[in-house]
């Protein structure tokens, strides 16, 4: 979903936390399939980005929207914007592994 403001076009983003040990940062991967272009076969890849978590109110599995921003360091240039889902338990203890 593409929003469109003052600042121009800014893509949201949907997926997953994998990682939140930095302090305001949250590591979000993004899955996605794409058809392998000889075999047909479908490959999982996947991207990870670093968002910016004023609040820390993300947890390790949370499903999360994040927004792109301006550069907010070398390697974060999106926000986060809302939690979607939480984790449950099973899915956190899995992540662990």
């Amino acid at each position: 979903m593409i929003v469109e403001s003052e600042r121009g076009r800014r893509k949201r983003i949907v997926g997953t936390v994998v990682g939140n040990k930095m302090s305001k940062t949250i590591v979000v991967e993004v899955a996605r399939l794409l058809k392998h272009q000889k075999y047909g076969k479908y490959i999982r890849r996947s991207t990870t980005y670093k968002a910016h978590d004023e609040k820390g109110t993300a947890k390790l599995g949370d499903k999360v929207e994040i927004i792109e921003t301006r550069p907010i360091s070398k390697t974060k240039n999106t926000k986060l914007v809302r939690v979607i889902e939480k984790a449950s338990t099973y899915i956190f203890r899995e992540l662990l592994k």
